[in-house]
C-alpha cells in the first residue's frame, strides 16, 4: 500500500453505521447494489453478516473486497458460498476468486460508482488509472464472482 493509502480498522462508529446500513438493507430501502452477505465463519462456524456493494457488469457479479482481507473474504474463500439477501429477497450463491488479469477491470469499475467517496482512500490506484494498474491491486482487494445463484423470497 502506498503512502497516503488508508488501512481498514473496524471501529465502534464504523459498527454503529454498518448495523443501521443493515437494517435499511434489510427492508429493501436503499441503492439495489448494497446487499447483507452472511457467511459461515471459518473458524467459529458462527453465521456473519456484513453489508457488501456488488459490482454488476457485461463480465458478470462480483463480490469486491474493498477493505482487504476481512472476515467475510476469509469466510467466503473457505466455504466457497454466502447468501446475499436485499429487501424481502435471498440469494443463496456460490462464489470463486477470480485472477488478476480478471480482476483489475472489475477493481477499476468499483471505483468508478460513487461507493469510491468512502472505499478510495483503501486504493493505491484511481479509477483514472490504465486497468493494467489494478491488477496489483488484487492481492489486497480480492475479487470474487458470483458462478451460481438461486433466489428466494421471504
Amino acid at each position: 500500500m502506498g503512502n497516503d493509502t488508508q488501512r481498514f480498522r473496524m471501529t465502534k462508529l464504523r459498527r454503529t453505521a454498518n448495523a443501521v446500513v443493515a437494517g435499511f438493507i434489510r427492508y429493501g430501502i436503499g441503492p439495489s447494489e448494497l446487499h447483507l452477505l452472511t457467511t459461515r465463519g471459518s473458524k467459529s462456524g458462527f453465521l456473519r453478516t456484513t453489508p457488501v456493494s456488488l459490482q454488476e457488469d457485461d463480465r458478470g457479479r462480483f463480490l469486491v473486497a474493498p477493505y482487504g482481507e476481512v472476515g467475510w473474504v476469509r469466510n467466503i474463500r473457505k466455504d466457497g458460498f454466502a447468501t446475499l439477501r436485499h429487501g424481502g429477497w435471498i440469494e443463496m450463491i456460490s462464489v470463486r476468486e477470480v485472477a488478476p488479469e480478471r480482476a483489475a477491470p472489475v477493481l477499476r469499475e468499483y471505483l468508478r460508482h460513487p461507493r469510491a467517496a468512502i472505499v478510495g482512500r483503501y486504493f493505491d490506484t484511481t479509477p483514472d488509472e490504465p486497468v493494467e494498474a489494478f491488477a496489483k491491486e488484487t492481492p489486497t482487494h480480492p475479487v470474487f464472482e458470483i458462478v451460481r445463484s438461486t433466489t428466494i423470497r421471504l
